[in-house]
């Protein structure tokens, strides 16, 4: 059986967490050169050996629309990924949700912004802020906060729920559309097309689609020109998924997407070298046999646990493997990092700048 894919295999998790962790004492108080092109970077002689740890950041949070001012053609009728037939009418309040805002990243991006009228707790690059959350706990669907919002139609996908609150809503008269949850850096463009053909927009889909893909293609060169050619001198890494205070430890392998986003940057994904498949709690003997270079974590994830030191205290096992003995982890935040959307050239971008640019001195404990 193929294993589910991220969004599905992290909504367990996810679910039994609330709030934000306060920031991490480890984290570098600037991004890696989030600026500069990869072309410019002073970069690190190995990455394989690179010591202490790095951040990577989006050098900018906006998401540019498309120029294409097509008005949507509706009523169109879609199959949805849960097999519903779904007749959407009105894309005049479009209210889109999921775990990691990548939905309504790819709204804005087809030029919908002005029309959404509500967001999920990971929505927040510029142009959200103002808008209502209508998600409890971070990444629960809250059905009254919704009906207050009186969408048109509603984008979602498996990555949250209960299906009983999708249901509800359908039966107050809202299309609801279940969008795919697969999400890897190869199938942005068929996400940006599911999208587009659901809220009416076609033209607008495939000019962002066309865009995305070419943008995802000039990062995989950029990186391609700074990363190690040979096999046995990339970075070995491991993306480890982290909540300390409900105790959850997860290894993201094969199919989970955290493999896609390894491989954009030129790593080597060495939860899949070992058989790791989809998203399972860590073991120690997983960990030391994947022996990784680097980890890669999300920013609340590292935070949760205390920060670098914080980590290697409560994972013992991480002091047998080049990573832990270096202190090298690369976090990014929750919501960047695994998105998938109209991003996803400059999250590779900024992955690879931590990566392989030395990592930022510590800052000097002010004397007293």
């Amino acid at each position: 059986m193929k294993p589910l894919p991220f969004g599905a295999l992290l909504v367990a998790a996810a679910l039994a967490l609330s709030g934000c962790a306060a920031a991490s004492a480890d984290a570098p108080e600037t991004c890696v050169e989030a600026s500069v092109p990869l072309a410019e970077l002073s970069l690190a002689a190995d990455a394989r050996t690179a010591e202490g740890p790095s951040t990577a950041c989006l050098s900018s949070d906006a998401i540019e629309p498309v120029t294409t001012d097509a008005a949507p053609a509706l009523p169109v009728t879609v199959v949805d990924a849960e097999g519903h037939e779904v007749e959407v009418a009105d894309a005049s309040r479009i209210l889109p949700v999921d775990i990691s805002g990548t939905i309504a990243a790819t709204v804005f991006g087809l030029g919908l912004g002005d029309d959404v009228v509500g967001r999920d707790s990971s929505t927040s690059f510029a142009g959200t802020e103002d808008l209502p959350v209508v998600t409890k706990s971070g990444h629960t669907l809250n059905a009254e906060a919704i009906l207050e919002l009186a969408p048109t139609v509603m984008l979602t996908d498996t990555t949250i729920g209960p299906k009983e609150v999708r249901q509800q809503l359908r039966d107050a008269g809202i299309a609801v559309v279940v969008i795919s949850s697969e999400r890897r850096a190869d199938t942005v463009a068929d996400l940006v097309t599911e999208i587009a053909a659901a809220l009416g927009v076609p033209e607008r889909g495939d000019e962002l689609a066309d865009r995305l893909t070419a943008d995802i293609a000039a990062a995989a060169g950029e990186v391609a020109a700074i990363a190690p050619s040979a096999a046995s001198d990339r970075p070995r890494m491991l993306f480890l998924y982290v909540r300390g205070s409900a105790n959850v430890y997860y290894i993201f392998g094969r199919d989970s997407g955290a493999d896609s986003l390894i491989e954009a940057v030129g790593g080597v994904d060495v939860a899949g070298e070992i058989g790791w498949e989809g998203m399972k709690p860590m073991t120690a003997e997983a960990l030391v046999a994947a022996q990784p270079d680097v980890l890669v974590m999300m920013t609340d994830g590292l935070a949760s646990v205390g920060g670098v030191d914080g980590l290697i205290e409560r994972v013992p096992a991480l002091a047998q493997t080049p990573a832990g003995e270096r202190r090298r982890v690369i976090d990014m935040a929750d919501a960047e990092i695994l998105s998938f959307g109209p991003r996803t050239a400059d999250v590779i971008r900024a992955l690879a700048r931590a990566l392989y640019a030395p990592p930022p001195a510590p800052t000097p404990t002010p004397a007293t």
